[in-house]
């Protein structure tokens, strides 16, 4: 039987248009990993901790950032 959706699906996907086949592929492969049993990744996140080491922020950008974020607290 899974055959037979196979051989269906491989019809379809000879239907598609090259230009599309690059978007295709995404969606295919984010359903595998998605919907097969032992695919998907641990949901561990890794730490951010030191990210911003020896970064330097401007002010002004910081300020410009805080007023298009909160324009209610600069009228």
């Amino acid at each position: 039987m899974s055959s037979t959706y196979k051989e269906r699906l491989l019809k379809e996907i000879e239907e598609i248009p090259d230009g599309m086949m690059p978007k295709l592929y995404k969606i295919i492969h984010l359903l595998k990993i998605e919907l097969m049993p032992g695919t998907r990744k641990s949901p561990v996140r890794s730490s951010l901790k030191g990210i911003w080491k020896g970064s330097q922020i401007d002010e002004s950008l910081f300020h410009e950032a805080k007023k298009s974020l909160f324009p209610y607290e600069y009228k």
